[in-house]
């Protein structure tokens, strides 16, 4: 009897020891997921005053923001995965962090178009090294069913980041200059890396999974693979790479579009937009991850329905939030389409760990991940740049509230996309 208590009392303590070391390690991972959406969400605050100062196009801006930045990021995406899948990846998440944060410290020393579009450059090739490893770390933290939710906790970075990064842009766009906003969210991320290795453990690979890992990463080719052989992985490779083009699109011209068209003031932005975007992002992100969680226990279509159902949301109330006349009306109304455009992010991450092997986890979510970036943040800012470009001579200001409304059909078709892929799920879970 006592060696049975002694037992069940060295369970107990081990349970509760690997408890604390995966909610330390989720914990800042979301500290160091946060810094990399603040770099990222700076730009896009900082929009109006480095305008003013360099004279940048829309569409430069667009280049700026997405494009430049996604190319490196898909680029240096996959080979850092494979790095991953190979290698410490808590130690290459704090390289990466160091990386992107001393570019971005370097984005407030530049003097024109192109200094500024080469530090995006090696902004977006740092960051690459860390959301693809940082899935792959809490999935080895955490079984199956419960994945869901821990990533959709781990991408609440992206809201806290536009929150932070909003608000903290605005305010020092107001009192510090936008050179030195850079500089001192970059120091900060070179601060808080050394801090994330020396707390969070290399967890063992497949440890959380019932079925033996394989020993070796796979190759690139059969990861790739994975995502032509299993019409799950297709499909959601499609509909998430549509529905980041809306997201980033909307993410990253909706404050140009407040302050420009709507004439919201600089000091409203950081004491209403920022918190708006971070708590609605957050909701979106959270609860799409939740109600997967919940709902995938009878039934894995909800990998599908329930990011399809958002995105039916979306696309009405975001119409109407563009266009009411004044921007309290506009900032009101934009509540609930910010809160759906992120519902598909953590079901989509998820579903891509769930159905692949261990050792090639961070290499299949950089290949969702390219979908997200080159279709996504790559090509969505961009798009609505030119559009506004293209219609400033006939709207003039107005210009911005049609390009922001030409993301809707992409919204439709990612939609389609993400209802259309519950036909293969449970095939694919039952495989």
């Amino acid at each position: 009897m006592t060696e049975a208590t002694a037992l069940n009392a060295g369970a107990a303590a081990s349970d509760s020891c690997h408890a604390l070391r995966r909610n330390v390690a989720l914990a800042m991972l979301f500290v160091v997921g946060t810094i990399n959406f603040v770099d990222r969400q700076l730009l896009s605050v900082l929009v109006e005053p480095i305008r003013a100062e360099m004279d940048f196009s829309d569409t430069q801006f667009g280049l700026l923001t997405g494009l430049a930045f996604a190319l490196f990021y898909a680029a240096m995406g996959v080979p850092v995965a494979m790095v991953a899948d190979r290698w410490n990846r808590v130690k290459l998440i704090g390289i990466a962090c160091v990386v992107w944060s001393g570019f971005t410290a370097a984005c407030g020393m530049v003097s024109n178009f192109w200094q500024l579009a080469l530090m995006r450059f090696g902004v977006g090739a740092g960051e690459a090294g860390g959301t693809a490893p940082s899935l792959s770390v809490i999935a080895d933290y955490y079984p199956p069913a419960q994945r869901p939710l821990a990533i959709g906790l781990f991408t609440c970075n992206g809201p806290f980041g536009v929150f932070v990064g909003a608000t903290f842009g605005a305010w020092a766009a107001a009192n510090i200059g936008w050179r030195n906003a850079f500089i001192v969210i970059g120091i900060v991320g070179i601060l808080v890396a050394p801090l994330l290795i020396w707390l969070v453990r290399e967890p063992a690979r497949g440890a959380m999974d019932t079925h033996k890992p394989a020993d070796e990463a796979l190759p690139f080719s059969q990861s790739l693979a994975m995502f032509w052989r299993r019409p799950s992985l297709r499909m959601v490779m499609i509909g998430s790479g549509l529905a980041a083009f809306v997201s980033y699109g909307m993410l990253n011209w909706i404050p140009a579009f407040l302050m420009r068209t709507q004439k919201m003031p600089l000091d409203a932005m950081a004491t209403y937009f920022g918190p708006a975007a971070g708590i609605t992002f957050g909701i979106g992100i959270l609860g799409g991850g939740w109600l997967v969680s919940h709902r995938a226990k009878t039934s894995a279509r909800a990998y599908g329905t329930i990011p399809a159902l958002a995105t039916l949301v979306l696309i009405p109330t975001f119409i109407a939030a563009l266009l009411v006349d004044s921007w309290q009306a506009s900032l009101a109304l934009m509540l609930i389409p910010m809160a759906a455009c992120t519902a598909y992010v953590a079901p989509a991450l998820a579903l891509v760990q769930n159905l692949t092997p261990p050792r090639s986890r961070a290499t299949a979510a950089a290949v969702l991940m390219l979908m997200f970036n080159i279709v996504g943040l790559g090509l969505g800012p961009l798009f609505a740049g030119i559009v506004s470009d293209a219609l400033k001579p006939a709207h003039d200001v107005d210009s911005l509230r049609w390009a922001l409304m030409a993301l809707m059909p992409f919204a439709a078709a990612a939609g389609i996309a993400q209802y259309r892929m519950t036909r293969y799920l449970e095939k694919d879970f039952a495989e």
